[in-house]
């Protein structure tokens, strides 16, 4: 059981921290207990009772302390039976709401410990009643609950008093005022009287603060190291003068903003040096990262070097591949630009990696498919990976140069806006660009939130658009069918699945334009964007998702008949959805319904209208990258999130943040607040570890402490520092740290 939770070792059980503590030494009276706020609370057991209920059994424990009582409820506490035993003291933790029936107080499924009596032993009393208790997350059953974690940590501290090595230098320790291992250890698990609770709870006691930093030092620590000698491999040095700059200049399409220009310095300047470049370019939706990136692919391609850009889909490999032709046609070079996808037949694929390998397509373009074995580039010079969080890829661009090669440069671009420091740890082996500037000529986009019942309001505002030469996306979160089947549902961890067959035929069709009776209007309540609305039935209002497919069939035929409107999924071939992407881009649909497939890429300047449905369904920076699909041109733009009837909190706090703000920064931060860091940044496809103390988004302050810290041991250690600390941090690093994690190889 220790082992399935990654405890191996004595220190290991040392890093177990309570995830929370009770404060026993001033214990809260039930008189002093106040609805809605959360609690701790140490009363005596006056009774107990299984109700059945024809939906479930509910368990009931009356505790009281003198005249007063509380009640605490647990639903399918079938298992709680016999559990307690009336004159037991007991300690329950949770929220406290009003009772309807009576004057007493109530917990629901608060969580709970029957505390030590006069038959235990000392010991036991001594670690329960009348301290600041640690509360510990069960290693695995009642048997390894918190009483076993107390006692078995507390004797573990016993027997290693006076002996717990110390990893990091003490001048280091003293500058930062951090107490040593051992007392950081012992009272992170045993705190002393006297220690501000609000602390312990925060985890911003002195303990907390030392063992979250040493932590986050050695991976810092790591990090360094990898990119220390990620600078000694051999690289290329590209060269860039007059006919590189020329070049540049033929193909940029507006003047650069000031970002873009300070971006293309930072990576030509890694470019030029003779050590592999590998570099984050972090930037909002339609901040001009592909136009960087394309001028630094010329430079690559004048210095005589292929260059590749690898894309997460098929649709958004087209989309690059179709702007990079249209771009580099000014180009009096004439580069040759070739696309290799998965879905291509085998006799293109096969013409293909033919020109790659003997170096006749300059520029490649593609998904997966570039880092097959059978690919062989003749003289890869630079390689952009777009959207990198989505797949962890970095360690297998082996597979694209030749044996005895210089490695190719990297450059990895992501539109999920993250804090720097972040940044630099989530990409341990890479430095950070940022764009943080809009090019001109990006508008505003207005953003509202609509119910589902008002969705006819919706479709008239469209058709309005419509009738100004506008177009509009509406966006659904499944294909077709439940949400099970549907492999696009990336927007919770929980919703991934497989794929289903579409009918044959059925997802190219574009319906042709219908002229149709004027439909009768009434007032809406929308603010200002819906003034008015057709009096006609909402499409799709049975229960459950809305799909694609069922909704471009009843948008077709119903409220946007007498517009032209196409389906684009992720279920199409790749010939089916270039075809939608041209129609689109050119102006021969009016309305294009689809999925998440183009949440990033599809770049059409005409379109106004962002519509989502289903809107509290999709993670924030979901639907601010689809809200980057509008705005793109001089027209206003707008984007509508319809809801359905049952919005969480959470889903309120997005929903909320994306009406009130456009800036991506701002909404990375909060994104980051509501998932954390685990799932926001996907920590094991990154490679980062699963942290037992640290906290990468509630420790910052402390992350990039240790990152300065960490870079000046690494690169010149203070004189304070002696040889042998110096040799335990290594040996740190290297036994413990690579035992635990295997990210990296000290030396």
């Amino acid at each position: 059981m220790l082992l399935a939770k990654g405890i191996q070792t004595a220190e290991d059980l040392l890093y177990h921290l309570p995830f929370r503590y009770e404060d026993r030494q001033n214990p809260r009276s039930l008189d002093e207990l106040v609805p809605g706020e959360t609690a701790s609370v140490i009363a005596e057991v006056r009774g107990s009772a299984l109700l059945r209920t024809r939906r479930m059994p509910i368990f009931e424990l009356t505790v009281g302390q003198g005249n007063r009582a509380l009640k605490c409820i647990w639903f399918n506490g079938t298992y709680l039976q016999g559990k307690f035993l009336a004159g037991q003291t007991v300690a329950v933790y949770g929220k406290v709401e009003p009772s309807r029936t009576t004057s007493n107080l109530k917990m629901i499924q608060p969580q709970f410990e029957v505390l030590p009596d006069a038959s235990d032993d000392a010991e036991t009393r001594l670690l329960e009643v009348g301290r600041i208790t640690p509360v510990y997350e069960s290693l695995g059953g009642a048997r390894l609950a918190s009483r076993w974690q107390r006692k078995t940590i507390f004797n573990l501290l016993e027997a290693l008093r006076g002996t717990v090595p110390e990893c990091l230098p003490r001048d280091l320790l003293a500058r930062l005022c951090l107490p040593d291992r051992e007392t950081a250890l012992r009272e992170v698990h045993f705190p002393p009287e006297g220690t501000p609770f609000a602390q312990l709870q925060s985890w911003a006691a002195p303990s907390h603060r030392r063992l979250i930093f040493e932590e986050l030092f050695f991976l810092e620590l790591g990090l360094e190291l990898k990119r220390r000698r990620m600078r000694e491999r051999p690289g290329i040095a590209f060269s860039l003068g007059d006919k590189e700059r020329e070049a540049i200049r033929e193909v940029l399409p507006f003047h650069p903003t000031r970002a873009q220009k300070r971006a293309l310095g930072e990576i030509v300047g890694d470019m030029r040096a003779a050590s592999p470049m590998r570099r984050l370019l972090q930037g909002d939706v339609g901040s001009g990262k592909t136009i960087v990136a394309l001028q630094a692919m010329l430079v690559a391609m004048e210095n005589g070097y292929q260059a590749a850009l690898m894309a997460p889909t098929e649709i958004l490999a087209t989309q690059h591949f179709l702007a990079a032709r249209k771009l580099l046609e000014k180009s009096s070079r004439n580069p040759r630009i070739v696309l290799l996808t998965g879905s291509l037949d085998e006799d293109r694929k096969r013409r293909t990696r033919s020109l790659i390998n003997r170096g006749e397509a300059q520029l490649v373009i593609g998904t997966h498919a570039l880092i097959e074995e059978k690919v062989e580039f003749d003289r890869l010079g630079l390689v952009v990976v777009d959207e990198q969080h989505r797949f962890g890829v970095l360690q297998r661009f082996k597979l694209m140069k030749k044996p005895n090669q210089a490695e190719p440069d990297v450059l990895v671009m992501t539109a999920t806006p993250i804090p720097r420091t972040l940044a630099l740890t989530l990409y341990g082996d890479l430095e950070v660009s940022v764009l943080d500037e809009l090019p001109p000529g990006r508008t505003p986009i207005v953003t509202r939130r609509v119910e589902g019942e008002k969705a006819p309001e919706v479709w008239e505002f469209i058709r309005k658009q419509a009738a100004q030469g506008r177009q509009a996306y509406i966006v659904y979160p499944v294909i077709e069918g439940t949400k099970d089947d549907q492999p696009e549902l990336d927007f919770s961890r929980d919703d991934a699945g497989g794929g289903i067959n579409v009918e044959p035929g059925l997802q190219s069709q574009v319906s042709k334009s219908r002229p149709g009776p004027p439909k009768s209007v009434r007032k809406g309540k929308t603010a200002e964007l819906f003034p008015k609305a057709a009096q006609e039935a909402s499409p799709g209002a049975k229960s459950g998702l809305k799909s694609a497919v069922e909704m471009y069939e009843e948008l077709r035929t119903g409220p946007l008949s007498s517009l032209r409107v196409g389906l684009l999924h992720g279920r199409l071939d790749a010939d089916e959805k270039e075809i939608i992407m041209r129609r689109f881009q050119r102006g021969e649909i009016d309305v294009l319904v689809a999925t998440t497939v183009i949440e990033v890429g599809v770049d059409v300047p005409n379109a106004t209208v962002m519509v989502v449905e289903h809107a509290e369904r999709f993670g924030l920076a979901q639907l601010h990258q689809l809200r980057g699909r509008v705005g793109r041109g001089a027209a206003k733009s707008y984007c509508v999130l319809i809801t359905g009837p049952k919005v969480s909190e959470q889903g309120e706090e997005r929903l909320n943040a994306m009406v009130r703000t456009q800036d991506g920064f701002e909404l990375a931060e909060l994104d980051l607040t509501l998932r954390g860091p685990g799932e926001f940044f996907g920590t094991r496809q990154a490679g980062l570890p699963d942290f037992r103390v640290a906290n990468l988004v509630r420790d910052r302050k402390l992350l990039e402490l240790a990152k300065q810290e960490a870079a000046q041991f690494a690169t010149a250690p203070d004189a304070a520092v002696t040889e042998a600390e110096r040799a335990r941090v290594w040996a740190q690093l290297k036994d413990s740290w690579q035992r635990r994690y295997g990210l990296v190889e000290a030396g």
